[in-house]
């Protein structure tokens, strides 16, 4: 039996165009921040159009990604992330568990980042070189301009964020400077008819870091906790980013703004493909409680932590390593 979410039109997620952040008209830069504060503080969850990023751009990693996923067993465990000192590489299915108590997640994924030396793995968490697949000469320089296009339009949005929270809209510049950086490829085979009981693509879970852009295709499957505390689906919308705070944003914010739960269960009777781009920020940026997020009279809920920190906290927890 699968997992039960309701079906709603797109716009139970705001749709967020975001172009004016570009604007040399400031209050075409605030009008953007005023939405982005009505969806963080509500869904966590929004659709980002008039993104700038080339449909084109978009098309190939898609292309990339499904040939990728398409190579033999052997192609792939040749490039297994356990292989990284630094995560990058492939992840084989059910490698994951995002919901405690659940089966592991059914789902594949390739892990790339910043291209790095090999010794920053013993500086950095998470940092280092990548594997890259042989005999495909798009993948790399696919994969790196779609990774700096999307740190581009991330560092655009968190400037956003700042005018959402009545900042200075370059408060967030140091956080953005050298940030760490995660691009994922995923793909979902189709849920099975006889799902073991919890089951599925991914399990229920809120993202580790501060922003997530998800590129997804047409299949559908995401799912998002709604403030009535049930499942619904976050419809594709073509050409979109389904964007979320991640939980250094909550921590940051005082819980003001929402991590939210999500999940992904594929009905689609078909491959779903996916890619999230989790923008983490500068390693060793401190994570406090920020200006104007407390009430009067309220403390901070969370310990100052670095960005290297948290991250590592977190994947201690899903991976146990």
């Amino acid at each position: 039996m699968h997992p039960e979410a309701r079906q709603v039109s797109p716009d139970s997620l705001p749709v967020i165009p975001v172009a004016g952040l570009c604007s040399s008209d400031p209050v075409q830069r605030q009008a953007v921040g005023d939405a982005l504060r009505t969806a963080c503080a509500s869904t966590g969850f929004f659709y980002c159009v008039d993104h700038g990023i080339p449909p084109a751009l978009i098309d190939a990693v898609l292309a990339e990604s499904k040939a990728f996923f398409a190579r033999s067993p052997t192609d792939k465990a040749a490039l297994d992330k356990a292989r990284s000192p630094c995560n990058r590489g492939y992840e084989p299915l059910r490698n994951q568990t995002l919901e405690a108590g659940t089966p592991p997640d059914l789902k594949e994924g390739f892990y790339i980042g910043e291209e790095q030396p090999a010794n920053a793995a013993e500086l950095r968490f998470n940092q280092g070189p990548n594997q890259w697949p042989r005999n495909s000469a798009g993948f790399r320089p696919t994969m790196m301009a779609y990774f700096a296009a999307l740190n581009i339009l991330a560092e655009r949005l968190m400037r956003g964020i700042a005018l959402s929270l009545g900042l200075e809209e370059t408060f967030f510049t140091r956080f953005c400077q050298n940030p760490q950086a995660t691009l994922r490829l995923l793909h979902y085979p189709p849920q099975p008819s006889d799902p073991q009981p919890g089951e599925k693509g991914c399990g229920a879970h809120t993202d580790f870091g501060g922003l997530t852009l998800l590129l997804q295709d047409a299949s559908g499957g995401l799912q998002v906790r709604g403030p009535d505390d049930t499942w619904i689906h976050a419809t594709p919308i073509l050409g979109s980013f389904i964007v979320n705070l991640g939980d250094m944003i909550a921590r940051w914010t005082n819980d003001r703004y929402r991590s939210t739960l999500h999940r992904v269960v594929n009905t689609s009777g078909t491959d779903r493909y996916s890619v999230p781009f989790f923008h983490s920020g500068n390693p060793d940026y401190v994570i406090s409680c920020l200006p104007g997020c407390l009430a009067p009279g309220e403390t901070p809920r969370y310990p100052s932590v670095t960005v290297q920190d948290h991250l590592r906290e977190m994947y201690q927890r899903t991976y146990g390593q």
